[in-house]
């Protein structure tokens, strides 16, 4: 995974976690980019992210599996003078991950997954999951090739 960034990675992993979604930017061939937002769990250089078994994002990811993923946050304006428009500035912290999308398909896979997915949101590590729920579930790795970061004002 190439960096750009003077930032050290556990800035990265911190910034990520405080994340409470991701936006997924993909390309939806000639009607140009399209984004979202998801729910993520992102846990020793790997991000997982899950959807139901159908929708245009999985249409687009079958042809071209390319994504960039947005985290951003710690957002405070930053005021030098209160009567100069342009000296106010907005402080924050943010990430991209460039990668690809690729599906999990075993079902233990997708246990891990969905427990790292879990973990983010409910602080805690294992579930069950029914048969039907884990085959019907689309469950995610982002394969993550390069990573960029800007902390600006702190």
């Amino acid at each position: 995974m190439k960096s750009r960034s003077d930032i050290p990675k556990n800035e990265i992993e911190e910034i990520i976690n405080k994340c409470e979604v991701c936006i997924v930017g993909m390309i939806d061939g000639e009607n140009g980019p399209y984004v979202l937002p998801f729910n993520f769990g992102y846990k020793d250089d790997k991000l997982y992210i899950h959807s139901g078994p159908e929708g245009k994002k999985i249409g687009i990811w079958e042809k071209d599996n390319r994504v960039c993923v947005s985290f951003s946050t710690d957002y405070k304006l930053n005021v030098r003078h209160e009567n100069v428009a342009c000296s106010y500035s907005m402080r924050y912290r943010s990430i991209l991950l460039y990668g690809k999308v690729v599906p999990i398909i075993e079902l233990d896979e997708k246990v891990k997954a969905l427990n790292v997915i879990m973990e983010k949101y409910s602080g805690r590590p294992n579930f069950t999951y029914n048969n039907p729920a884990l085959v019907n579930v689309k469950v995610f790795e982002i394969v993550i090739s390069k990573v960029e970061s800007r902390v600006y004002g702190y």
